[in-house]
């Protein structure tokens, strides 16, 4: 099967996970694709294993010379839920600068993002305007598996041992859970799980997850005066006292931030939720100290009512990825460069399961798919940088 047409094949599952689920996967469609991965491995001739309760597909296709050498590409099935997922109706178009009319009165502007101007006189694929694409991750293991069919193809390639795996509900934080190291087979990997071609990332914030909860007390209106404490105002103040300058929207490169990312409350109950990121472990924890001392403060204010809830989610992988793994990076340069794309190694302003794999022991930094404006419907994935993708893929498994 063709990339793109593998790719569009992809796509049109409908995978968003589910950060309100409690169930492994969070949700039961990404099975599906998971289904349609493992039985396209084992056409292809991988020895393949599907974990149903984990939700994770492994494939493992030997060296077709004499060498011990392996490596691993993993990408995530799940997307984002924070767009709609359904019923993707992706077009190819020849891009040849300006705005982008995507559909439903939705215009992919050229002056909001700057991007575009990479790739006039390319092919992108590109959304109607109503979901997202899905090229995070979907791009990836279309990347993964097509570079694997073509090395199948090519015998005269000599290739090392090969691990491929696709996983669950990175989106929500859970996707390495039930990871099976065993499974997985080799000791070193990469996820295919990145931005626009050339990204090589193998440094990523320290991020937590919070949730405030403002207990209120709700009296009638009419007869309120000095008893009635509103959580949703409560809640209000304590947004109003958090850093307004340290959010997505104000910061880039290293600087940290506070993201409120959902709201809801009434007079007797309000909850926040957020994520707290920093690449830098002191401030990471000076962030988390911060909220947690302006919970006690607001506490004293309104004489209670102010719950905080904290959970790290993942941590940093450079000090991991430097101590003895910097081949991996070295490596991956060298790749991108044969496959005529300059490397370009940059700090993730996020996470990828290749962080929390690399805690698990498995060093794991990340490469770029040929794709941007995730989690949205400006997202877009460029048909040639995917190619030069497959190729990036093909010189790491590549022996020779």
């Amino acid at each position: 099967m063709e990339l793109i047409e593998r790719f569009l094949k992809y796509v049109s599952f409908p995978t968003a996970s589910d950060e309100e689920s409690e169930t492994t996967p969070s949700t039961a469609r990404q099975l599906a694709l998971g289904e349609y991965l493992a039985q396209e491995l084992t056409a292809l001739g991988l020895e393949t294993a599907f974990d149903r309760a984990a939700g994770c597909v492994y494939g493992f296709l030997p060296a077709n010379c004499d060498t011990d050498e392996a490596i691993g590409f993993i990408s995530h099935m799940d997307t984002s839920p924070a767009a709609p997922g359904e019923n993707i109706k992706p077009r190819v178009i020849d891009y040849d600068g300006g705005d982008i009319e995507l559909g439903s009165g939705v215009v992919t502007r050229e002056k909001e993002f700057a991007n575009l101007k990479n790739y006039k006189g390319k092919r992108l694929i590109v959304t109607d305007g109503t979901t997202l694409l899905g090229a995070d991750d979907k791009a990836g293991a279309a990347e993964i598996v097509t570079a694997v069919e073509t090395l199948l193809a090519t015998p005269d390639i000599k290739r090392k041992n090969i691990a491929v795996a696709f996983t669950p509900d990175e989106e929500v934080g859970r996707g390495t859970d039930n990871f099976d190291l065993n499974a997985f087979r080799t000791k070193e990997a990469y996820t295919v799980d990145g931005g626009a071609l050339g990204e090589l990332e193998y440094e990523c914030f320290n991020a937590a997850a919070a949730k405030l909860t403002v207990t209120g007390v709700n009296v009638h209106p009419g007869s309120a005066k000095n008893i009635m404490k509103n959580a949703a105002l409560m809640a209000a103040d304590f947004i109003a006292r958090m850093p307004a300058a340290e959010t997505p929207a104000h910061t880039e490169g290293y600087e940290g931030f506070y993201h409120l990312c959902e709201m809801k409350g009434d007079e007797m109950n309000a909850t926040l939720k957020w994520i707290v990121r920093d690449h830098d472990m002191a401030k990471f924890e000076a962030r988390k100290a911060f909220m947690q001392n302006l919970t006690d403060y607001m506490n004293t204010v309104y004489g209670g009512g102010f719950a905080l809830e904290m959970k790290d989610s993942y941590y940093n992988m450079r000090a991991l990825i430097e101590d003895g793994h910097m081949n991996l990076i070295e490596n991956a340069e060298n790749a991108f460069r044969k496959a005529g794309a300059e490397p370009k190694i940059v700090a993730i302003r996020g996470g990828t399961d290749g962080a929390m794999l690399t805690y698990k022991g498995l060093p794991c930094p990340n490469l770029s798919v040929g794709a941007e404006n995730f989690h949205g419907v400006h997202e877009f994935a460029c048909v040639e940088d995917m190619h030069t993708m497959v190729q990036v893929i093909m010189h790491l498994a590549s022996a020779e």
